[in-house]
């Protein structure tokens, strides 16, 4: 199970990289890297990217992170791995009219980011609960 976990947990936070990437007019920062790394012509799929594949990776990261969590019982992983998906998706939903949700929208970008590699380093090991 921990390679699907890992897997799952690569896939969406490279999923929603590109798909923020995509969206060069939403969010310039990503838009300007994107370009630089020649990738300028995603920005014709912005509309598919920004509101269907990256809503769509980050529920696939909270899947990937509760799944991992079951195998696993860390807690501060399970709430490292949640909060970036978690600011995704509320950013797209309820909170878009607001002006700071740009900000919290690369924050969990950025945690999402963080995870994977925090995941990378030394990999979770499986918590046993002793019985007494």
């Amino acid at each position: 199970m921990q390679w699907t976990t890992r897997l799952f947990d690569k896939t969406t936070t490279l999923g929603t990289l590109l798909a923020a990437m995509g969206c060069a007019a939403c969010f310039p920062a990503l838009g300007s890297l994107a370009a630089s790394l020649g990738l300028g012509f995603l920005a014709q799929f912005e509309g598919l990217f920004i509101n269907t594949l990256l809503p769509v990776f980050a529920w696939l990261a909270l899947v990937a992170s509760i799944i991992s969590f079951l195998s696993h019982r860390r807690w501060l992983r399970l709430s490292a791995a949640m909060a970036g998906p978690v600011m995704v998706l509320l950013t797209f939903y309820p909170l878009w009219t607001y002006g700071w949700s740009t900000y919290l929208f690369y924050t969990g970008l950025v945690l999402m980011f963080t995870v994977a590699i925090w995941d990378i380093a030394p990999p979770p090991r499986q918590h046993y609960q002793t019985r007494r």
